[in-house]
């Protein structure tokens, strides 16, 4: 089995000519990557293309379809198709010779259970940090929330799933348990009780009580391969998911930060064990409080030795926070637009922070 994965058209000195292949070493694919580009200049294609040569090597590959279009991985592509002739020049051009259409092993998902396999994750697990974050909690808030967890882990209390948390936040309510709580972790004002159980409510209503509960999803079910050695794609169908963009970045952080708690240290394994695609990855980083984001940036400067490759796939590098761009080994960038004056700055900024190009 090859240890490089084909990613596209350029010449040996990679100076962007579609003369010769380039590839990437899978002994580095751990390293993490972004893919960066405008709308409409072939982001959704890369990520195609990098997840079934990944799942060709043997590496299992878990990504968000925001839009649908991901899924088509599972099919292989047809002769008959309008695109072939072109296709089939673009090959003979770059060095890949004949064609050959076949269809990744995939298998779907989806929180809300409708179009995959659902995934479930319990209250415990996630944490009051990223609920917090889901909720929109403020710091106060969010610190009657660590007293909940707090009590309920001293207590020997399970909090599977919404309703667990709700009968949990009604008990800190009563007076006499109020009161006790208090003086043993801090005040738990009723009126911050109340905005989070608010909160709460909001959350149910946007469909959450079907990600939180048993059974939670076992990481092994993401790392499976085929009798053949081919690592299986795993699509989370997020077409709905994204309509609540917190829920949808919070569970994605959630399933990174599984994989960084539990997965042992392997060092730099000759391939990765896992790679993980974060699509819209702005959606991340927007109004994320300093704790998450330090948390984010812990996860992914580490999860590297747990031989776990991120990569991800946004509209412009400065989606991303500094610190977590430098983490970044592997970069594929699109095109992008400057129709205004903070778009320009931005294309100057990504293109500074390349090589210069003799052939441009």
């Amino acid at each position: 089995m090859s240890d490089t994965i084909f990613l596209g058209g350029a010449d040996a000195n990679g100076t962007g000519h579609p003369e010769a292949a380039q590839s990437l070493i899978l002994k580095v694919a751990n390293r993490h990557g972004i893919v960066a580009g405008a709308t409409g200049t072939g982001k959704t294609v890369t990520l195609q293309i990098m997840a079934q040569a990944f799942s060709d090597a043997g590496v299992p590959v878990f990504a968000a379809d925001v839009k649908g279009d991901l899924s088509g991985i599972c099919m292989p592509g047809s002769e008959t198709h309008k695109a072939h002739a072109n296709l089939t020049a673009r090959a003979k051009q770059i060095g890949m010779g004949e064609l050959t259409y076949k269809g990744a092993p995939t298998v779907f998902w989806d929180v809300f259970g409708e179009t995959g396999h659902p995934i479930r994750a319990t209250i415990s697990e996630m944490g009051p940090l990223l609920l917090s974050r889901l909720m929109g909690l403020t710091d106060v808030q969010e610190g009657v929330l660590n007293i909940a967890f707090q009590y309920a882990d001293d207590n020997g209390l399970l909090l599977l799933d919404l309703k667990d948390l709700r009968k949990l936040l009604v008990s800190l309510g009563d007076d006499t348990l109020r009161t006790e709580i208090s003086r043993k972790y801090g005040n738990v004002a009723p009126a911050s009780l109340s905005a989070v159980q608010r909160e709460l409510l909001v959350l149910e209503r946007d469909g959450a009580e079907r990600f939180f509960g048993e059974p939670a999803l076992e990481l092994a079910d993401l790392m499976r391969t085929t009798a053949d050695g081919r690592g299986y794609v795993n699509i989370l169908d997020a077409r709905k998911l994204i309509n609540s963009p917190k829920l949808y970045s919070t569970f994605l952080l959630w399933l990174l930060s599984e994989l960084f708690e539990e997965l042992p240290e392997i060092g730099d394994p000759d391939k990765p064990r896992l790679v993980f695609f974060f699509d819209e990855a702005h959606l991340l980083f927007a109004d994320a409080p300093p704790a998450l984001l330090q948390k984010i940036e812990q996860v992914v400067r580490l999860i590297r030795s747990k031989g776990v490759g991120v990569y991800f796939v946004t509209q412009n590098p400065r989606d991303l926070p500094e610190p977590v761009i430098a983490q970044l080994g592997n970069r594929l960038q699109h095109a992008l637009r400057a129709y205004t004056p903070n778009e320009q700055k931005a294309v100057k900024s990504a293109a500074s922070s390349f090589r210069p190009n003799p052939a441009f």
